[in-house]
C-alpha cells in the first residue's frame, strides 16, 4: 500500500499533526498543536486519534512515521506521512515549541 506522503512546506497550519516520537524527543521541540501519541503506544491509543479529518503523521526523519501512517491508512484513516519529519520542519523554519524551557530543537 503506497502511503501519501508531503513535504513540511505543504502541511497545513491547522493540520490534525500526529506526532510519534518517544517522550524526550516531543520534550526537546514540537509544533504547536501536535498530538504526541509515541509509535510505541499508537496501537493502544488509536481510539484517540482524530477521525473526521486527514491526519498528517510525523516523526524525526520519516521512518517511524510512513510505517504509522501506513497502519492507520489500513485500518480506514486517511493518514499522510510528512516527510523528512520535524528535522525537516525545523530546517523550514515552521513553529516550535519545548517543554523544557529552553529553545526548541529536534532531539
Amino acid at each position: 500500500m503506497r502511503v501519501p506522503e508531503v513535504e513540511v512546506r505543504d502541511v497545513p497550519e491547522d493540520a490534525y499533526l500526529l506526532d510519534v516520537r518517544e517522550q524526550d524527543e516531543w520534550v526537546a521541540g514540537h509544533a504547536p498543536g501536535a498530538v504526541h501519541i509515541p509509535m510505541t503506544e499508537i496501537q493502544a491509543r488509536v481510539g484517540e486519534i482524530a477521525t473526521d479529518r486527514p491526519i498528517y503523521v510525523v516523526c524525526r526523519v520519516g521512518g517511524r512515521s510512513l510505517q504509522v501512517a501506513a497502519w492507520l491508512n489500513h485500518l480506514g484513516h486517511e493518514a499522510v506521512n510528512v516527510g523528512g519529519g520535524m528535522q525537516a520542519w525545523e530546517y523550514a523554519k515552521r513553529p516550535m515549541v519545548s517543554e523544557t524551557g529552553l529553545p526548541p530543537m529536534v532531539a
